[in-house]
């Protein structure tokens, strides 16, 4: 991404809780350098964003599957929770119970409520409530592409859609 004052200042990294925060993955920055590429170590270790309607699972709507960290590999988030929310980044009503932690971000001027993997502390993105969608939850997890992988394959069975 070209280096814009402006657009930095977007899509560049917030503060976080994340290092004061002790999860059950625990890697060097070197350890994950080696495992992920350098734009999902940005995201994911540095709590960058990607730019809008450029990720890979923005418009990416299969009726199964699971999307798991990009960093650790722990399901996140059931094909049936994703919906079109026309962000510029996949949203999601609801998360696998437990994979997703939530944290105050108070970065760029505004409070906005962090979500990252339960398991490894990546930086997935932002929940925001309220908005209208009509969805079971009225939350829209709007997460990063980079920070996710998607598998047709569903390992996660509960009871919720």
């Amino acid at each position: 991404m070209p280096t814009l004052p402006f657009l930095g200042s977007l899509f560049g990294t917030s503060s976080s809780s994340q290092k004061a925060m002790s999860y059950p993955t625990q890697k060097s920055d070197e350890e994950w350098r080696a495992v992920l590429s350098k734009e999902q170590f940005r995201v994911l270790r540095r709590q960058g964003t990607e730019a809008p309607y450029t990720g890979e699972y923005d418009q990416h709507m299969p009726s199964s599957g699971v999307y798991s960290c990009a960093g650790c590999g722990t399901a996140l988030y059931k094909a049936t929770h994703k919906f079109k929310s026309g962000c510029g980044w996949p949203a999601f009503f609801d998360a696998v119970p437990g994979a997703v932690t939530r944290h105050t971000d108070s970065a760029l001027g505004m409070v906005r409520t962090e979500i990252v993997c339960s398991s490894c502390g990546g930086h997935l993105g932002h929940v925001f409530k309220g908005e209208g969608y009509a969805t079971p939850t009225d939350e829209r997890h709007c997460v990063n592409s980079v920070s996710i992988k998607f598998a047709s394959d569903d390992p996660v069975h509960d009871d919720r859609a």
